[in-house]
């Protein structure tokens, strides 16, 4: 209700003052009031303007101008607020970073160790390999020679020593025999 009575007394004057254009009306206003000139009234009558404008306007000027810088600063808090997360994710990247070039050296480190065990233990095997192939070697050479000898022996016995060159009894074919089944038995 205020606000309609203040833009009422705002509005009034205007519409006087709109309302006396013409000369006449203006020597006739001279004439009634006796002033030559209108400009306290009008003085008055802007100041009046001058505060109802003030009164309806400033409060919301005010609360826009507030609120704008509030935003402003809230805004400004949010991206302080990021560049500190940024900052602290910045600085666990940089730890996670020392961390694995650290795991990273200490992998190297054991990975090379891990190298030299394994070469040593394949030298080894190989050494053992080749041990044992060499004994391998070693009995098949000397199974080969046997072989050979008997084979040799065989050959000789066989074409020069018949049946008949060799006398037998009894008593030293069952030594024989029994030389044999014993020799394989132990």
């Amino acid at each position: 209700m205020k606000k309609i009575i203040l833009l009422s007394l705002l509005v009034v004057p205007a519409i006087l003052l709109a309302s006396g254009h013409a000369e006449s009306e203006t020597s006739r206003y001279l004439m009634q009031t006796g002033r030559e000139n209108d400009f306290w009234p009008r003085v008055i009558n802007f100041t009046i303007f001058a505060a109802l404008l003030y009164y309806l306007v400033a409060n919301p000027i005010k609360d826009f101008f507030t609120g704008r810088s509030k935003g402003i600063a809230s805004q400004l808090n949010e991206i302080e607020e990021k560049l500190q997360a940024a900052k602290n994710e910045k600085k666990e990247a940089q730890t996670r970073l020392d961390a694995s070039e650290k795991k990273a050296d200490e992998i190297l480190v054991d990975a090379k160790a891990e190298a030299v065990i394994l070469a040593e233990k394949i030298a080894t095997a190989n050494q053992n390999d080749l041990l044992l192939l060499e004994k391998q070697l070693e009995d098949k050479m000397n199974f080969e020679e046997r072989k050979s000898a008997r084979e040799a022996i065989d050959e000789v016995l066989s074409e020069n020593i018949t049946t008949e060159d060799i006398n037998l009894n009894e008593t030293k074919v069952v030594d024989i025999i029994s030389k044999n089944v014993n020799g394989k038995v132990a």
